[in-house]
């Protein structure tokens, strides 16, 4: 992913350590981004957290210095994508890294794999 801009939403379980800051300062929780980064806190783990028991998320929250305001709008700001990837709101772009010549078969084949993985998203009630 770039550095210059955020990173895509709807690749939010893929986003490494510096996607996820990127994202922390786009939704004014930038403050927490180098303490994320010190615990590995990637796209990965952010999609775990909807399983995390009530001790995880104490601890998370612990771990991270986070104030239960902020914790909350990070959980927000994560379920907002999850929606928007089940409503598919989201655009498939060509990543940066792939040649322009298989755009349209990268596209195809992103969409058939953003499906199947959307589906696997949980939602809070």
């Amino acid at each position: 992913m770039s550095k210059e801009k955020p990173p895509e939403p709807l690749d939010f379980f893929i986003w490494t350590v510096e996607d996820v800051g990127l994202w922390l300062e786009e939704i004014n929780l930038g403050g927490y981004r180098q303490i994320f980064k010190e615990n590995g806190v990637n796209g990965e783990y952010l999609e775990g957290m909807s399983m995390f028991t009530t001790e995880q998320i104490l601890r998370f929250i612990r771990r991270c210095h986070m104030k239960w305001g902020d914790f909350i709008t990070l959980c927000k700001e994560l379920r907002r994508i999850k929606v928007a990837c089940l409503k598919g709101e989201q655009k498939v772009r060509r990543p940066w890294w792939a040649p322009s010549c298989l755009s349209v078969v990268f596209v195809k084949v992103a969409k058939r794999n953003r499906q199947s993985r959307v589906v696997s998203l949980k939602l809070e009630p």
